[in-house]
């Protein structure tokens, strides 16, 4: 056992130095822990929380059962998206979390606000602006990013957010919760849970990222290769499956404001990755179109299933971005959204 706790250790304290290396000082760590706190508090807050949650999380999965997970909608009851907000209801962070029966931990992943991720309906900006938007665009980025399905969230202020971070408990939250859309009968179930589940069942660590500078702003871009093991272990997902499901660009070509985020969110709801979202070249398309560029023709007859809506055209590209790309026509009707 002493043997083992060494080679976590060494794997953990590896982990971190790879991090330290690859990102420019506390750019970082500024971008993923929330404000209020010096830069050199902010240093040693994050190297200690980095250290002893890679940590746990190792140990964590030398215990999980091998195999991955079957992706199924009925598994997303043990997801659940935790937001720290502000006082203007601003989003300053992400944490997906997921717990495991059958081990009885609870994991997560806390993702910076200012990560660059896929938001429907907007394209590629920061995790933030999915908040601004609404709930559920928030979920469909998650989900779109983790490839598992997030559809229930709970808001937390940035103190009890960073107290699960520091703890590596979530005793805090029940308490701390602020507004959710999780039943009755769900906030019992994880009320308990987040009671009865010890600090070494828990493992939250930071989403590795690489610093961009656009200008005077920085921004991260999220490190996939970095996460690999933590997604297969934790939800069953491999990179692998991920790069080989269908991947799409949705164009909104009909006019109609905020019709390809709509798409997108109904597309990612269906198990398709949206890599994109845009306007088409003009807004008079009458019929949705659906263009296989790379990939097997029935990629296209997925998506139109899923949509509902749209013909299905072969025209092989060269592009590497997208395997299918989808116009929005006049004729799509989008179904019912979560309100926000």
């Amino acid at each position: 056992m002493a043997l083992r706790l060494s080679s976590v250790r060494e794997r953990a304290e590896s982990f971190i130095s790879r991090l330290r290396e690859e990102v420019s000082g506390v750019g970082y760590i500024l971008g993923f822990l929330l404000g209020g706190f010096t830069a050199l508090v902010v240093v040693l807050l994050v190297l200690s929380l980095g250290i002893n949650s890679v940590a746990r999380w190792n140990a964590l999965r030398v215990a999980s059962p091998n195999g991955a997970a079957q992706v199924q909608n009925d598994e997303a009851r043990d997801n659940l998206l935790i937001v720290s907000v502000g006082e203007n209801n601003e989003a300053q962070g992400f944490m997906a979390v997921r717990f495991d029966p059958k081990t009885d931990s609870i994991f997560g992943v806390a993702i910076p606000e200012s990560a660059f991720l896929e938001i429907p309906g907007r394209g590629f900006e920061q995790a933030s602006a999915s908040w601004e938007v609404g709930e559920s665009v928030s979920l469909d980025m998650v989900s779109n990013f983790i490839g598992v399905p997030f559809l229930s969230y709970i808001t937390v202020s940035p103190d009890t957010y960073t107290k699960i971070l520091t703890d590596q408990s979530f005793a805090s939250v029940p308490e701390g919760t602020l507004d959710t859309n999780l039943t009755q009968d769900a906030v019992t179930r994880f009320t308990e849970l987040f009671d009865t589940t010890l600090s070494e069942d828990v493992a939250v660590v930071p989403l590795p990222v690489k610093p961009i500078s656009l200008g005077e702003q920085t921004f991260f871009e999220p490190r996939r290769d970095e996460i690999a093991d933590l997604l297969k272990t934790w939800w069953g997902v491999e990179i692998e499956d991920q790069q080989a499901a269908t991947r799409v660009i949705v164009y909104n070509g009909s006019g109609v404001p905020g019709i390809a985020g709509i798409a997108a969110q109904q597309l990612i709801r269906g198990g398709v990755r949206v890599v994109d979202t845009k306007n088409a070249d003009r807004f008079d398309y009458a019929a949705t179109s659906i263009i296989v560029q790379n990939g097997p023709v029935t990629n296209g007859h997925q998506v139109a299933e899923v949509l509902g809506a749209g013909e299905v055209i072969e025209q092989p590209a060269d592009q590497r971005v997208a395997d299918v790309v989808v116009i929005i026509g006049k004729d799509y009707r989008p179904p019912s959204l979560p309100s926000e």
